[in-house]
């Protein structure tokens, strides 16, 4: 007969829910008792009950699951970092458990919590909250905890990100070199180092110069949205900029809606360059200017710095890797023609 939570229900005299919170690691939340909690567990060593890897998970005291916390699975740099990483754990033979925290940093411990609940054997996350307390006190007590693309300062959280502060810096130069000199920087959230390593990147190309009393910087996050609202306050404004640098393909998606639906040309008309690759922008009419990050790589490397953690190798050393960007010329990009 095959082995079921009513069957184990039945021999033991608890409920099904009772079952299920203890094989599930909740016995302390829902204050199951010990004695419960050790009759269960040996009952469903005995019989091999195997509801997914709940017996595989008592006898290794392992799930064999990570957790993989995204800012926003709409946002395609995220939904490829997530595709390369859940590659990657699947070629280790482990499930990877992906929480959405919609780009909301009041959702970031929530999400932190529901794979904890799951008894995942360590987190890969992209943050969206100004906070990492919580990561820490896990990351140093329970399971180890790497960040990817987005990190923290002074924090004791292992990370991967690309150097943003020269991919700021080169995509900024570029315009200038095209004579550029009214340039708009679209940039996203603002509490993110990645965006703010970008802005600064942005702002000593600017420095350099002489322009840096001329610097416009608007937006607050990385959607589509906002790079059309921005896009559209900026073209109606008294001095419309000349060229664009959107801080990300989406926000860079938005602004090319509005350029368009103002009944302009890129880059005849106005320039733009976007921070982030994909394959589409070589399809885009013209195709885009932009400055690419070695997401494969990122997604690889944070991959093996939790799985090395994960297997006691160097569990307690931070480790900082800064990947290089890279300028792929497109022809969104063109000689201002403005004296």
């Amino acid at each position: 007969m095959k082995e079921t939570l009513a069957t184990m229900a039945s021999r033991l005299g608890c409920s099904q829910t009772t079952i299920s919170r203890v094989l599930n690691g909740q016995s302390e939340r829902y204050r199951i008792s010990n004695e419960t909690v050790k009759k269960v567990l040996a009952e469903a060593q005995r019989c091999n009950y195997s509801p997914g890897l709940i017996a595989q998970s008592l006898r290794k005291n392992k799930t064999e699951t990570i957790g993989l916390l995204i800012p926003s699975v709409a946002n395609p740099f995220f939904a490829d970092m997530a595709s390369v990483i859940i590659s990657e754990a699947h070629s280790r033979h482990f499930t990877t458990i992906v929480v959405d925290m919609m780009e909301d940093g009041s959702n970031q411990d929530e999400a932190i919590a529901t794979v904890l609940a799951r008894q995942v054997d360590g987190i890969i996350v992209i943050p969206c909250a100004a906070n990492s307390t919580l990561m820490e006190e896990i990351n140093k007590n329970v399971i180890p905890v790497v960040l990817v693309d987005r990190y923290y300062e002074n924090s004791q959280l292992s990370y991967v990100t690309t150097n943003n502060y020269d991919g700021g810096l080169m995509a900024t130069r570029l315009l200038l070199s095209n004579r550029h000199r009214s340039i708009a920087c679209i940039q996203g959230d603002p509490e993110t180092m990645p965006n703010r390593m970008r802005v600064k990147g942005y702002c000593q190309a600017m420095d350099e110069a002489g322009l840096g009393s001329s610097e416009i910087i608007v937006g607050n996050e990385f959607s589509i949205q906002n790079g059309y609202l921005e896009t559209k306050m900026l073209l109606g404004s008294v001095q419309r900029p000349t060229a664009i640098f959107a801080l990300s393909n989406t926000i860079l998606l938005g602004a090319i809606k509005a350029i368009r639906e103002a009944g302009l040309s890129i880059p005849d008309d106005i320039s733009i360059i976007s921070f982030d690759n994909n394959k589409f922008l070589d399809y885009l009419v013209p195709p885009i200017t932009r400055i690419s990050q070695p997401v494969e790589d990122m997604a690889r490397l944070a991959s093996r710095l939790l799985f090395e953690k994960m297997n006691g190798t160097n569990p307690e050393h931070v480790t900082r890797l800064s990947l290089l960007p890279q300028l792929i010329p497109g022809e969104s990009v063109g000689i201002c023609k403005e004296d």
